[in-house]
């Protein structure tokens, strides 16, 4: 696996990393919960700014986080635009735009940066454990907190064999390109389209032969995972400490 899609390697020596997954994630959770049920955008706004700050912090570089937060950031500002524009009825300015008069409404702006804070602030979120937490941990995390065992062997699966995937395109890429597959519109479809069909076959290729491989090495069905350490007292304590600040600092 030469590849770093996986992206604990920016921050194996911050502290955060060292935290029992579990308790990341419940803590993820609850902060999860408060953003969603908030009914004012400054909380959720907060929990997007903070958790930033923290994938920041452990180091993750500013061209991956721009990557990774940019389709959600996309989503979020075109639905603060709608919001504002197309719904609402206390006017709050207007402006001509090809003809047309657009209205900015005041109590349309509200609703958009509320949901616009939800969609920023759950991202963070889940980038401050995805950041902090070894993927294989995490899936620990989640059988522990008995999320359906088979949900869980897809994402191990998932996971593994989507980078040899990547890989395999990759290789066909590269063949293609230096045949000058991509040369010109119609050449680049067509070569595009057999990529397509070699990624797919490939896929079932690697299944049947996955399948034999895990067969002969004994797997039943059921994927073994880590096991848990004992919760650590100061972890779980720290933890609760800190979900119990954000829901005070959520009530002002």
């Amino acid at each position: 696996m030469h590849h770093h899609l996986s992206t604990h390697s920016f921050h194996a020596g911050h502290a955060l990393v060292q935290v029992d997954a579990r308790v990341k994630l419940l803590s993820a959770l609850a902060l999860l919960v408060m953003v969603i049920t908030s009914q004012g955008a400054a909380f959720p706004l907060f929990v997007a700014a903070a958790g930033l700050f923290f994938c920041l912090r452990l180091g993750t570089p500013v061209r991956l986080l721009a990557l990774r937060f940019s389709e959600p950031l996309f989503i979020a500002v075109v639905v603060l635009l709608l919001k504002t524009f197309f719904s609402g009825n206390a006017p709050l300015f207007r402006f001509g735009l090809l003809g047309y008069e657009l209205v900015a409404h005041r109590d349309g702006l509200d609703a958009g940066l509320l949901i616009a804070g939800r969609i920023l602030g759950g991202v963070t979120l889940l980038g401050v454990v995805g950041f902090s937490t070894p993927f294989t941990e995490l899936m620990a995390a989640l059988s522990w907190m008995r999320v359906p065992q088979v949900l869980v062997d897809v994402a191990l699966f998932a996971w593994r064999y989507l980078f040899l995937l990547l890989e395999d395109a990759q290789v066909v890429y590269h063949a293609q390109k230096n045949r000058l597959g991509y040369v010109g519109c119609r050449r680049a479809l067509a070569s595009f389209g057999t990529l397509a069909g070699v990624m797919v076959i490939k896929a079932f290729d690697n299944s049947q032969s996955i399948t034999t491989a895990m067969v002969q090495r004994g797997y039943d069905g059921v994927m073994p995972m880590s096991m848990h350490r004992p919760l650590r007292v100061a972890e779980v304590g720290s933890a609760l400490l800190f979900v119990g600040a954000m829901a005070v600092i959520r009530l002002i």
